[in-house]
């Protein structure tokens, strides 16, 4: 059965608790169809399993997709584009404006990402979050205020189209490497020094230097967080004299201190994805980094509707990853961002959804089956 037509009203995060609901309330894959995509995997002509992860990811696709035959006619790959006041600490060899350049270079069809995507038969469009300006530096105050915050979800949440067979998400900011850090650390513990990568080209001082400034901020921070965390264990206690779950803590607070405008709106793509049905294809360490909240949030399958395209080199990502039982599909030692990994997978997807919908079973190629 095809997606529903009329796609879901984006609800309006008028605050961080109206966001929280929408995160906590999260549509299941259609086990109907996943069901009927592995009776139609046993009968194809192979000995059972030896597609291997192909076809665990037709099952995917075509659960969230509610369709026994999954496809991917209609790809989309959105880039969403930020400013990062902690550039001001020297965590990145790369000026400011690079990012409001590399926008435009997306938009002129110049960049890796474009070629990638015109590989995969992907449609991309590229989104600056509030006009590309920076947050606040978080080292002395919280990245975002709360209406920015939400606003920057909100942009998120209103880019992905309902007509839309797979979505692939990626970023471009100078410095939200050191964001993503940031946030990683607050979520799973650690200090800098566990999390900070070499980013855009940093040396090892440089990165010494990216952990010193994250753990400013973590230190910064730490009060308030830790009020934050108080206030949901309280509202934890009452919820569960009413039988609800809540979260120990709220991973929002902290995404909001700690992230950016174009995380902000990644973690808004991938909540409208999961409300609308569509499958994900997350990109790099800020992408990863960028949607742990929900997975902190929803702790039994907030990410369930994705799939981690590859590891980085990135320093963190690959503990990241661990963190959020995320798997990689490719390995290829990428850094770039700007969904570069995610539409590099697109292929792999066609590829397990091409043997799945074309290949004949035992019966159509008269072919015998196992005997034992």
């Amino acid at each position: 059965m095809p997606p529903a037509s009329s796609p879901p009203p984006a609800p309006p995060f008028a605050s961080l608790a109206a966001l929280r609901a929408a995160c906590l309330a999260l549509p299941e894959a259609d086990a109907t169809a996943r069901r009927s995509i592995a009776a139609h995997e046993a009968q194809l002509t192979k000995p059972a399993g030896s597609l291997g992860r192909l076809e665990e990811l037709t099952q995917w696709l075509g659960g969230w997709q509610k369709r026994a035959q999954p496809r991917l006619d209609r790809v989309q790959i959105l880039i969403f584009a930020g400013n990062h006041g902690v550039v001001q600490q020297g965590v990145s060899p790369w000026p400011q404006d690079v990012t409001v350049q590399m926008v435009q270079n997306f938009e002129q069809g110049g960049a890796a990402i474009n070629q990638l995507a015109r590989v995969a038969g992907a449609t991309l469009q590229v989104v600056p979050v509030r006009g590309l300006a920076a947050t606040a530096d978080f080292t002395t105050a919280p990245a975002m205020t709360e209406e920015a915050f939400l606003d920057a979800v909100q942009t998120g949440y209103d880019a992905v189209p309902h007509a839309c067979d797979l979505l692939c998400l990626g970023e471009m900011g100078i410095g939200n490497t050191t964001a993503a850090a940031a946030l990683a650390a607050a979520l799973f513990g650690g200090t800098g020094a566990n999390w900070a990568g070499r980013g855009t080209g940093l040396d090892a001082p440089g990165v010494a230097h990216k952990a010193r400034v994250i753990d400013a901020a973590l230190a910064h921070h730490e009060a308030e967080m830790a009020a934050a965390q108080g206030a949901s264990a309280a509202k934890g206690q009452r919820a569960k004299q009413l039988g609800a779950v809540t979260p120990v803590y709220d991973p929002l607070e902290i995404a909001r201190r700690l992230g950016g405008y174009e995380l902000a709106a990644l973690l808004g793509a991938t909540l409208a994805a999961r409300h609308s049905g569509i499958p994900v294809l997350l990109d790099g360490f800020v992408c990863t980094a960028a949607v742990a909240p929900l997975a902190r949030l929803a702790a039994t399958g907030g990410l369930a509707h994705t799939r981690l395209s590859h590891c980085s080199a990135e320093a963190g990502h690959a503990r990241l990853a661990e963190k959020l039982g995320l798997v990689p599909l490719l390995d290829l030692g990428l850094r770039l961002g700007e969904a570069s990994g995610a539409a590099l997978a697109v292929p792999l997807l066609q590829a397990a959804v091409a043997c799945h919908n074309g290949m004949a079973t035992f019966t159509q190629a008269a072919v015998s089956g196992r005997t034992g």
